[in-house]
């Protein structure tokens, strides 16, 4: 790290984010920089010309520990210090249990629970350099309701919840609170993919959002953008310095609702 570098790293903000380069992970981007904070930024998919230009954008698997050990060494060559994590990649499996293969199960494991683990593990050093910092873990209202056809992304979100606790117990005397957000319908990519599966009615996929949208108490899906302030609300030490060990729910009321009325 050259000098100059070294004392914008000390003066600014710096956030982690994993799976930049979807819906959510593109608005925290977004969001964060606007805000004034520096990002590394993670994806297996090329992000695109506009990442922030005082930031590091890295191209690799965080679901191979050996990658994500290399992912931690590149930035910790762009920056001595951590002041937040968000683990946002993921991957989404849309089969029946009994369609679902070992395989697929430990891939989705790998991606959306063990890679959390492992980044926390990593980036615990750049937190205890920075005094302090948040992780903030992307789960899913699937990990406290869910339909068919998605067991092994509901399980790996509802993991995170109480990896999101373990956390939060042991690297309290850190500095360190650690909060997971519970997204909701969200008009993303992976979203509309899933839309298939047979959960909500339509014969296109702009019919099945409308109707995924009736679903929520709001009457709407939501926005990367709006997923992404509340990312950084639990993030930044200022609004929820008081937080640790949570999960939050941001799905326009869709659990708030029996299914059964």
């Amino acid at each position: 790290m050259d000098n100059q570098s070294s004392i914008e790293n000390r003066q600014s903000k710096i956030v982690f984010i994993t799976g930049v380069a979807g819906g959510i992970g593109r608005a925290t981007v977004v969001h964060f920089a606007e805000k004034g904070w520096r990002v590394v930024g993670v994806d297996r998919l090329p992000f695109g010309a506009d990442f922030p230009a005082n930031g590091l954008f890295i191209q690799s698997d965080i679901s191979d520990p050996a990658a994500l050990e290399a992912i931690f060494n590149q930035a910790r060559a762009f920056t001595d210090k951590l002041d937040a994590l968000v683990n946002n990649a993921a991957m989404q499996i849309a089969k029946p249990i009994l369609d679902t293969s070992v395989e697929e199960w430990d891939a989705v494991m790998a991606s959306n629970l063990r890679s959390v683990f492992l980044a926390a593990k990593l980036a615990y050093p750049l937190f205890k350099a920075a005094g302090g910092g948040a992780i903030v873990n992307v789960s899913s209202v699937h990990a406290v309701q869910t339909s068919a056809n998605i067991a092994a992304y509901a399980a790996s979100k509802g993991g995170m919840l109480a990896l999101t606790r373990g956390m939060a117990i042991e690297f309290a005397k850190d500095g360190i609170r650690v909060n997971a957000i519970l997204p909701g319908a969200v008009d993303t990519p992976m979203l509309r993919a899933g839309l298939n599966r047979g959960h909500v009615s339509g014969d296109d996929v702009h019919k099945r959002l409308e109707n995924l949208a009736r679903k929520t108490v709001n009457g709407r899906v939501g926005k990367p953008e709006e997923i992404a302030h509340a990312i950084y609300f639990l993030a930044d030490e200022t609004q929820s310095s008081f937080m640790t060990g949570q999960a939050m729910i941001v799905d326009g009321g869709a659990t708030a609702r029996l299914s059964t009325e």
